[in-house]
């Protein structure tokens, strides 16, 4: 084995790759905290970075000698799980190991059954070294009962003592550092650091535009005018044609008029719940309106993703919203097979009133809803810690979004390029599981997903340039952050806001379908009001409150 050295700098290797190696291959992904925009702001990133890593640290390689094992628990992605019955397996699963000179034994929960056996194995008490999981949403209490069921270990001297990577990104990324701290100041993860946080947005045929002599919506006005030209122009059946979930929770036209679908939202530090308010009747009076004028698809309650990219394909319908490479890009390749002059484009989140910029967008905090933390069985803590930090900086960064060089990349100009070993791969896999053998970025696991990864796996024009697209200044303001509830805020929330939670789903799509009237809007919020969901905001208030001090 092949001995490769690393030394303790975090090598913000996204920095190293600029557009000008990808062409044809790539767009501008949302950039994670460890991109930059230019040339120069790169070099100075990686500089600073590496110093930070290195000063009063000892030096340190890999691979560790000899000798460490680590028990692994995790969900197997579908990336990985189409091919592979374990993430040893992988090619990634095999270079992380040979690379960081740590054995891991790996064990998978059943498909579909990750949180029951998530359970049974708490109740059975014998944990693996390292859990997945996430643990701010699906353990009762939140990280800082994990802690204090003595299931986790916190990891402020882990991360000083061992992982010189990820202390020197969270030193120069404080809004991470918040992220992965209890309300008490203590590190229970190694996160996933979201590099794709703006991947998401509305899009509308192109070639109909231009045909029908037709600008890119720009405002709520234009929407309603270009759907019912496409409805008496193009005589389709669903002009806008999207699954229910995806208009509700993460379209444009939601952030349009700053609700952003059933959720919390922030305005200048106060804890809103966008459901009730004035935003969001606007919102169903809107869709309530085309749908009863047919601009939007009969099917709305039930269609599911596969369907609306065969309307989209065949032209029985206009435009839609979705993730640039789960849906978009495939209604781009379905839609010119169908037909060559098919394109789809990326539209801005709309203006309601002219001239007054949306505040609202689909973005993300810093990191993903999955980490890895270590626990309180866990023996060879140095060994599991190096391990966990080895994708935030060098090597790691690079196989972790990559792969291996020379095989899954290749290093042009200085830039990691992936080959068709990923794009055209030999033995017919499909890109996400070509993806899924040699590296973990695409989908989650401790490590930086670099915005150059995701780049190079947009094959159009047109869904390069749409992130760009997307962005609204500012829209991450609104978005709460990863907040911490008590014990005892947890379990009365949770009762509060299933019962909410049922009720809005239900009244929303009877607004919008026309089965109930808007005119009893009152009595809508009157019954979220008795269900408790001021004491509900106060809980997010106070948790956020915290969050603001960590």
């Amino acid at each position: 084995m092949k001995k490769r050295m690393t030394k303790l700098l975090s090598l913000f290797t996204a920095t190293m790759m600029v557009t000008s190696a990808l062409t044809g291959c790539g767009s501008k992904e949302e950039e994670t905290q460890t991109a930059q925009t230019s040339a120069n702001e790169s070099s100075a990133s990686v500089e600073s970075t590496s110093e930070a890593a290195s000063e009063g640290v000892e030096e340190f390689s890999y691979p560790m000698e000899s000798g460490h094992t680590v028990v692994y628990w995790m969900e197997l992605n579908s990336a990985a799980s189409a091919n592979f019955l374990s993430m040893d397996e992988t090619e990634f699963g095999k270079a992380l190991q040979e690379q960081t000179g740590i054995e891991i034994e790996y064990q998978h929960p059943a498909s579909g059954q990750a949180k029951e056996q998530f359970n049974l194995m708490l109740a059975d008490g014998n944990l693996p070294d390292i859990i997945e999981w996430k643990w701010l949403t699906d353990y009762t209490g939140g990280p800082a009962k994990a802690i204090e069921d003595g299931v986790v270990i916190p990891l402020n001297d882990i991360i000083e003592e061992y992982c010189p990577n990820l202390k020197a990104y969270l030193e120069e990324h404080p809004d991470i550092d918040k992220e992965i701290k209890t309300d008490d100041g203590q590190y229970y993860m190694f996160p996933t650091i979201n590099g794709t946080r703006e991947s998401f947005g509305g899009y509308i045929r192109e070639d109909w535009l231009k045909e029908l002599n037709l600008e890119i919506p720009a405002s709520m006005d234009d929407w309603y005018h270009v759907l019912t030209v496409f409805k008496n122009e193009k005589g389709t059946e669903a002009p806008l044609s999207i699954a229910w979930s995806a208009l509700i929770t993460n379209s444009p036209w939601a952030y349009a008029y700053g609700v952003g679908g059933k959720s919390f939202v922030v305005e200048e530090d106060t804890v809103v719940y966008a459901p009730i308010s004035d935003g969001y009747k606007e919102f169903l009076t809107t869709l309530n309106k085309w749908y009863e004028e047919g601009l939007l698809d009969p099917e709305l309650a039930t269609i599911k993703n596969t369907q609306v990219t065969a309307k989209i394909a065949t032209g029985l319908s206009g435009a839609s919203a979705g993730y640039l490479a789960s849906a978009m890009q495939v209604q781009i390749t379905a839609g010119i097979a169908e037909a060559p002059e098919f394109s789809l484009v990326a539209t801005p989140v709309p203006e309601v009133t002219e001239g007054v910029a949306p505040e609202y967008a689909n973005t993300t905090r810093g990191i993903g809803a999955i980490g890895a933390a270590i626990t309180t069985q866990c023996e060879d803590i140095e060994a599991a810690a190096r391990l966990l930090d080895y994708c935030y900086a060098g090597d790691g960064l690079m196989l972790f979004n990559y792969g291996i060089e020379g095989v899954s990349y290749e290093m042009v100009d200085g830039n990691p390029v992936y080959t068709d070993e990923i794009f055209n791969n030999p033995d017919g896999l499909e890109q996400s599981a070509a993806l899924g053998k040699y590296q973990r970025a695409s989908y989650n696991g401790p490590g930086i997903q670099l915005a150059d990864r995701y780049k190079q796996t947009l094959l159009y024009e047109n869904t390069q340039n749409a992130r760009e697209t997307w962005q609204v200044e500012g829209a991450v303001d609104h978005v709460l952050p990863a907040l911490t509830l008590t014990t005892e805020e947890s379990s009365e929330y949770a009762t509060i806001m299933n019962e909410i939670t049922t009720y809005v789903d239900e009244w929303t799509l009877k607004f919008v379908m026309g089965t109930e009237s808007l005119d009893n809007w009152d009595t809508y919020v009157q019954t979220i009001q008795q269900f408790g969901i001021t004491r509900a905001t106060e809980i997010q208030q106070a948790a956020y409150d915290r969050y603001l001090v960590r």
